[in-house]
């Protein structure tokens, strides 16, 4: 009875009240809307909100630069994200089932899975790095402290100096001296930026040449992906329990590194700096493109983890509700990591005597080389690196959980079988295997040249196009004609500005090679590619004496469409006979079910036993 209370505590269920079922007990709900609330947060909350929108608000007008931010996430960010939801939600079918809504445009789905699995296997690399950064941060001296390592250069210049300080006079000395000579240079390395690229990448002179393999960060890599399958080994039962830490402590690091910046001297000219606006640049289309591209790329709309993460909701959960509530969060948390980032980086660059502007950076650069080094001038620096990379690690790995989720659901609901269901375990474990195997070389020496290609071709102005694709299939079937109409206008522009601001990829001086280029193109075009190759495919297929007639019956409606319980199936969607659709549940719960219900029965009225004369007789549960 006690271990039966426990199960239900954890479910969410209130101590005294049965234990609430999944309402579709074949492929289980989340334990509570609270699970599914901060799974989602955690899936939108990731790296880009800590490491790029910062950059981007101070780049783009600082202040300034909110005006068009919450103007895109009220009128591109928030719909798309309750398209998502809902469509997901109706069905209680991951980014492949649901495209039963038309089937020739299924080639979506396997283009969502496609940039599920490019995201999935860099960004794990991303944590891999964080954790390993985290390890050597437990240590009394943070590594990249001084200049004096056995991997530093002569070019290398430290804030404080070459060696331990200590406070006497003449180190002292030693470390104005220092920053005299910063100051001076034109051109400054840092001893965290020679650590970053001689010691922890071992970085190779370009992507075509990959080394050896870093095992520091193969392990770290081994690490990351255990932790991922094991907080995914029960699918969205297991997931959503650990969210309630992953999701919400990185607010709390965030809140003690906000704390300790804005107490630092010189943090209030970096927030200065993060926040001034220049009201003239709100007239300038780039800084509109940038609004919009950083709300659709980091709400995660067309990776199918949204659909993938609502379709264990409850039918009737409100999920508009939860889309708002979702998204302003997302966009809080941007905000307010802005306030982190710049009161530290303002505290460094009035140390260094130079502008905010000189230490600045995003990506891999702020969170691996600028920070880091700020974190150097603090006193008990370990302990608050440990704080930032632990913070990097949860804001990765609440990401990962759901595109782990999204493939690893796609797969099961399109097979479909009562033994792969049971079976979910071991399909999360084949795809965290697969995954971690394919991130390898992104652990050699030119790993993070093939890292940043990724980044910036896998998923770019792919994920503009699957979105438009879907605005216009559910426009076609639903006839929801305004509002769609206006997101794929938006979602247009997005890609339009996309296209004309596009440049070559760069990391620091080093330039990518053509031929590198051409691969991230077809990276990025692999996903985008499934939707014309599956609609042809469909199209064949379907039943027709000419192409018209082929092309008409591919795009309706399969009749499995609908919710998947027979109970919700209403009104157009209501089935009866043979044709039900209803989702049954797996042979061992309707045994269970069957039980209770011959219980129940016996409970209430009796068993009917007829007599000898043809009466029946109804004994009382004592007889």
């Amino acid at each position: 009875m006690e271990e039966k209370q426990f199960s239900g505590i954890l479910n969410g269920a209130v101590p005294g009240e049965p234990v609430k079922k999944d309402e579709n007990s074949r492929r289980g709900n989340w334990g509570n809307q609270i699970e599914f609330v901060l799974t989602s947060v955690g899936y939108a909350v990731g790296l880009g909100n800590v490491w790029r929108f910062p950059y981007l608000c101070y780049r783009n007008g600082g202040g300034a630069f909110m005006f068009p931010y919450f103007i895109m996430l009220v009128f591109c960010g928030i719909p798309l994200f309750f398209l998502e939801l809902s469509f997901g939600q109706f069905t209680s079918l991951g980014c492949l089932g649901v495209w039963k809504v038309s089937p020739m445009f299924k080639g979506v789905g396997y283009g969502m899975m496609v940039v599920s699995t490019y995201i999935g296997i860099y960004y794990n690399v991303v944590i891999c790095i964080a954790f390993y950064y985290f390890f050597m941060s437990m240590t009394n001296l943070l590594p990249w402290t001084y200049c004096n390592n056995p991997w530093n250069t002569p070019d290398c210049t430290g804030v404080l100096g070459t060696s331990r300080a200590n406070t006497t006079f003449a180190n002292v000395s030693a470390v104005m001296s220092g920053l005299t000579e910063i100051v001076n240079r034109t051109k400054r390395t840092s001893p965290s930026e020679e650590y970053w690229r001689n010691y922890v990448l071992n970085i190779s002179d370009g992507i075509g040449n990959f080394g050896e393999v870093r095992l520091p960060i193969l392990g770290c890599l081994a690490v990351s992906w255990v932790v991922v399958f094991l907080c995914l080994i029960r699918g969205v039962k297991s997931s959503g329990k650990v969210v309630y830490f992953t999701a919400t402590f990185p607010y709390v690091v965030l809140t003690i590194l906000f704390i300790r910046g804005i107490t630092l001297e010189g943090a209030v000219s970096g927030i200065k700096y993060y926040l001034t606006p220049q009201w003239e640049k709100i007239l300038d289309a780039k800084v509109w493109g940038d609004a919009a591209s950083q709300i659709f790329y980091s709400l995660g709309c067309a990776w199918g983890g949204l659909i993938t993460m609502a379709s264990y909701n409850k039918f009737h959960n409100n999920c508009f509700r939860d889309s708002i509530i979702i998204s302003v969060t997302n966009c809080g948390t941007s905000v307010y990591a802005g306030f982190v980032i710049f009161s530290i980086l303002g505290f460094m660059a009035h140390h260094l005597g130079v502008d905010v502007s000189e230490v600045a950076d995003h990506g891999p650069g702020l969170a691996f080389v600028a920070y880091p080094e700020a974190l150097t001038l603090l006193p008990i620096s370990p302990l608050w690196s440990l704080l930032f990379f632990f913070m990097l690690i949860l804001l990765g790995l609440g990401t990962q959980f759901c595109l782990l989720e999204t493939l690893v659901t796609a797969v099961v609901d399109e097979i479909g079988t009562d033994w792969i269901i049971k079976n979910k375990t071991y399909v999360t474990l084949g795809v965290a295997i697969i995954g971690f195997l394919l991130g390898v070389p992104l652990t050699t020496q030119a790993g993070i040249y093939w890292l940043l290609l990724m980044d910036n071709y896998a998923a770019s102005f792919s994920l503009v196009v699957i979105s438009c694709i879907m605005c216009i299939c559910i426009m076609y079937v639903y006839g929801e004609q305004q509002l769609l109409d206006d997101l794929l206008e938006i979602c247009v522009f997005i890609l339009i500005f996309t296209v004309i601001q596009y440049k070559p990829i760069t990391y620091n001086d080093y330039v990518y090679p053509s031929w590198s280029l051409v691969i991230g193109f077809a990276m990025a075009l692999s996903s985008v590619i499934c939707i014309p190759i599956y609609a042809l495919f469909k199209i064949a297929v379907s039943e027709g004496s000419t192409f018209l007639e082929r092309l008409k019956n591919s795009v309706k409606p399969d009749p499995d469409w609908g919710p998947a319980l027979q109970e919700h199936r209403k009104g157009r969607y209501a089935t009866t006979g043979p044709e039900s659709v209803e989702v049954c549940p797996l042979k061992e719960d309707l045994k269970d079910e069957g039980k209770e219900k011959l219980k129940e029965t016996e409970d209430e009225i009796g068993l009917t036993i007829p007599g000898s004369n043809g009466s029946t007789l109804n004994p009382s549960p004592s007889a």
